[in-house]
């Protein structure tokens, strides 16, 4: 199993690395996320890339169940990470494989100096981060089948991340209030999904939470300057080379894209 899972984690560096399209998985799916992390970990001690961050999603019943978790995590590679509070940035894609572009709040990781434990509730969570932005998740990936495959699928290729674009900030005053902030995305002009936080199981700092838990488990050690992209806010819209994707945030600022190959 070691070495399966080694040949998938090999597999999917080497394309993510040429950007050629794997038309089939590389190997035997995994079956739980145990199995999803050990590849995923694999494939991150291939890479010569710093870490900017992580992507956290939803994982959506029944499989939550049969899972025990309703989200998944994945890495955001630190070269990956583009300021887009100028011009429209160009965020590249696996052209042949999977994308989807998604409307998220990006929070930054300053773990607390003094040795604190894992928060276990939303509002503790706060003191582990320092500033929130709006912003935009690139997911992609060089396998085409790695949204329908399902959630370990995903996790196994690096969570299904191939970016981010940070917007503007929000504002701390409006930190308690990003229930009620109304998202909008759009896709070449039109509306793909309008939506609130309230959709999005306990919101941003329930995500950042199941993150910092996620990382202990793993053994990975929280890292200041990290930022986490809490997951789809109005759903996640798949999108092709060329697309322009704008996304509104009522109250805070507009965030836009073009997507290239």
């Amino acid at each position: 199993m070691v070495a399966a899972n080694r040949d998938v984690a090999e597999a999917f560096v080497e394309a993510r690395r040429s950007g050629e399209i794997l038309r089939t998985y590389p190997g035997e799916r995994p079956a739980d996320l145990e199995a999803a992390y050990r590849i995923q970990d694999r494939a991150l001690s291939l890479w010569a890339r710093p870490i900017g961050g992580w992507k956290v999603g939803k994982i959506n019943p029944p499989e939550d169940s049969r899972l025990g978790s309703n989200r998944l995590a994945g890495p955001i590679f630190a070269d990956t990470i583009v300021d887009g509070t100028g011009e429209a940035a160009t965020m590249p894609i696996f052209r042949g494989g999977f994308a989807a572009a998604e409307a998220e709040f990006m929070l930054r990781l300053a773990p607390p100096a003094s040795d604190h434990e894992i928060p276990r509730t939303n509002e503790s969570v706060r003191q582990w981060i320092d500033e929130i932005r709006i912003g935009i998740e690139i997911a992609s990936s060089p396998y085409p089948g790695i949204n329908t495959d399902g959630p370990c699928v995903t996790v196994s290729d690096h969570g299904n991340n191939a970016g981010l674009v940070l917007g503007p900030r929000v504002d701390r005053q409006l930190w308690a209030e990003l229930e009620s902030i109304e998202v909008k995305l759009e896709v070449n002009g039109e509306v793909a999904g309008e939506a609130t936080t309230a959709t999005m199981l306990d919101g941003p700092f329930g995500a950042v939470r199941y993150l910092l838990s996620n990382l202990q488990q793993r053994g990975i050690t929280p890292q200041a300057g990290w930022w986490v992209s809490s997951g789809a806010i109005t759903g996640v819209h798949e999108v092709l080379p060329g697309a322009y994707i704008r996304a509104l945030f009522e109250g805070v600022g507009v965030i836009e894209a073009h997507i290239a190959p």
